[in-house]
């Protein structure tokens, strides 16, 4: 099991945004889909591109660098070239901010 680390406060990342910052090594993403607050991994699968400079839709966030669309639940690509799904983390809200476990 891992631990709960403090991403950023809810206000920071508006509808329909994405919100990019690190851990150790990690380089992390939050998106707020619709409402629905989501941590994933920021850099795609595929070729390295940051998430976070990617376009946000229903279907998920799409790869700014080769169009792979990623849905944000499971982290699993929806469209070619990207295969691998991204590593998704637990997300809760507390008090107005959001923590990841990580």
């Amino acid at each position: 099991m891992g631990h709960w680390i403090k991403a950023c406060s809810l206000n920071q990342v508006g509808k329909n945004e994405m919100y990019a910052f690190d851990f150790e090594e990690k380089r992390l993403m939050i998106t707020n889909l619709n409402g629905t607050i989501y941590a994933t991994d920021r850099i795609c699968t595929h070729a390295e591109a940051d998430l976070s400079t990617g376009f946000l839709s229903d279907e998920g966030v799409r790869c700014p660098l080769h169009l792979s669309v990623f849905n944000l639940e499971n982290g699993k690509p929806q469209n070619p070239p990207a295969e691998e799904p991204l590593k998704i983390y637990n997300v809760k809200i507390d008090q107005g901010e959001i923590y990841v476990e990580v």
